[in-house]
């Protein structure tokens, strides 16, 4: 399995050491589950949601059921949202949080650094969806009749996006998730 998000179909055998033993589907159960830990996976949904609708409303204007100020107004308030709290939680966890992790078991160095590097393609995303978004957002005052075409790559790039997210988050959780389990941290 590859470690690079463009191929990648989970997360690389070798890393999921503690997840077989921690499987997903038990950690709400599990007695080492912080609230930290479950405001840390809430944010990953809050991400997965705001992308959808930032999806939903730019096919909603595409296929003609949203004025273009509304979808401008939308699209300028939601991908901001979205942009900066994404940029702001991964850079937290690139600091503070996987260094954390790292500490209390190096062996899943490997599969942290798998994760920043996720983070740098993500940064990528982000700005080229931001270039695109602001334009969109800009032709609602100076050419309205422009903007279906500037959302068009908008449109392309939320779907990327929502992809993305989904297979980082994912495992990222699938990583982390068993070491804060199995090392009690954040309790």
């Amino acid at each position: 399995m590859t470690q690079d998000i463009e191929t990648r179909s989970g997360l690389p055998e070798d890393m999921q050491t503690l997840l077989r033993t921690l499987p997903r589907d038990g950690w709400h159960r599990h007695p080492h589950l912080s609230d930290s830990t479950r405001n840390w996976m809430r944010a990953h949904q809050g991400f997965r949601q705001l992308g959808q609708i930032v999806l939903d409303d730019t096919e909603a204007f595409l296929d003609g059921q949203t004025e273009d100020q509304t979808y401008a107004g939308r699209l300028a308030h939601f991908g901001n949202v979205l942009v900066r709290n994404l940029h702001g939680h991964h850079t937290w966890e690139d600091r503070k949080f996987f260094p954390e992790l790292e500490g209390a078991d190096p062996r899943f160095a490997d599969g942290l650094q798998m994760l920043e590097s996720d983070h740098v393609a993500l940064d990528n995303l982000l700005d080229r969806f931001t270039r695109a978004a602001n334009r969109t957002v800009q032709l609602a005052t100076l050419d309205p009749r422009q903007m279906s075409e500037e959302a068009r790559p908008v449109r392309d790039m939320v779907e990327t996006l929502g992809g993305f997210l989904n297979r980082h988050l994912t495992d990222e959780e699938d990583l982390v998730v068993p070491i804060l389990l199995h090392h009690r941290l954040r309790d």
